[in-house]
């Protein structure tokens, strides 16, 4: 069915109840919902399904390969008596199961189920069998992001998003990094950043990936006492950082190509995708461009943070 932009998640964005960038400990009650909701329209489950022997046979080998792993009989939670039912064994332990390595498990094996038996014709006799399976991981990797759950549905397994090297060097430092009293502004966009992301809105995303660039600039010149004008860009406040010995002077002479790296990097990439009018045309901004931009911005601001703090 696809994602909807309910006035709950609109009023939710509005208040600013953004969460940390990714979490991992637990998959919340409503993402395993939105997941079964998924099986139910790609694996097929309800009355109009019950004629096809296709998908009890799905739901029947995710179940018995978790049993045989698992060392069980059964799965655990199950309240059936008599003939088994492979669908509600398996949605009421996704349900109850408090294990998150576990919980994973079976979003994993059901996805593969997705990407494999799914795509073939023959299942349920579907002539678009492969763009269904399409949608069903699309969906799923959306619902992550919406929930701030580090996890992703790629190569045919899930996979932890700062299992990146980009993610652990990068975004988690600089978080920390914003993480102080006069970085408060900074930090709120870069999240803001994040948050877009996550909900599929990249120019918003690459827009605030700009504010948080120029708002740590700035907050580093208030805290030095370095002047700039209310309506300086981020060219003028990478300017005064030179003057003011943010970097060494022997690092600016050998470094000759900082300064353009910094001028050319986040702005440039804001600039060209979402920061001006899109003409007569449309822009599409394919989301590992975001991505990359989201990474470069943390690398920047975990070295602008990084070289304030050096300033004797």
């Amino acid at each position: 069915m696809g994602i909807f932009d309910l006035f709950s998640k609109r009023q939710k964005r509005l208040r600013g109840d953004v969460p940390d960038v990714y979490t991992y400990d637990t998959l919340p009650n409503p993402l395993r919902v939105q997941i079964i909701h998924i099986w139910s329209d790609t694996l097929g489950q309800g009355e109009q399904y019950w004629h096809y022997d296709d998908v009890k046979q799905a739901y029947k080998f995710v179940v018995e390969t978790l049993c045989r792993e698992y060392g069980l009989f059964k799965l655990p939670h199950s309240e059936q008596y008599g003939d088994r039912h492979y669908i509600e064994e398996l949605a009421n332990y996704f349900l109850r199961e408090e294990n998150v390595e576990k919980q994973l498990d079976i979003v994993e094996l059901t996805f593969k189920v997705i990407n494999t038996f799914t795509r073939e014709h023959r299942y349920l006799r579907r002539h678009n069998a492969a763009d269904i399976a399409d949608k069903a991981i699309d969906e799923l990797n959306k619902r992550f992001k919406e929930h701030g759950i580090g996890f992703q549905f790629t190569g045919n397994e899930i996979i932890r998003v700062d299992s990146e090297l980009l993610h652990s060097e990068a975004v988690k430092p600089a978080l920390r990094l914003l993480n102080q009293k006069h970085y408060d502004g900074a930090q709120e966009e870069f999240l803001v950043a994040y948050e877009h992301y996550r909900h599929g809105r990249y120019k918003e995303s690459l827009n605030d990936c700009l504010k948080s660039f120029e708002s740590t600039m700035k907050s580093i010149c208030d805290k030095q006492g370095w002047k700039y004008q209310t309506n300086v860009t981020s060219k003028g406040l990478i300017q005064i950082c030179f003057d003011n010995g943010l970097i060494p002077a022997f690092w600016q002479q050998q470094m000759t190509s900082l300064r353009s790296l910094l001028e050319s990097s986040v702005p440039t990439g804001r600039n060209k995708l979402s920061g001006h009018g899109q003409g007569s045309e449309s822009v599409e901004i394919p989301e590992y461009l975001v991505a990359y931009m989201l990474h470069m911005t943390a690398s920047t601001l975990v070295f602008l943070t990084t070289a304030e703090s050096k300033i004797a």
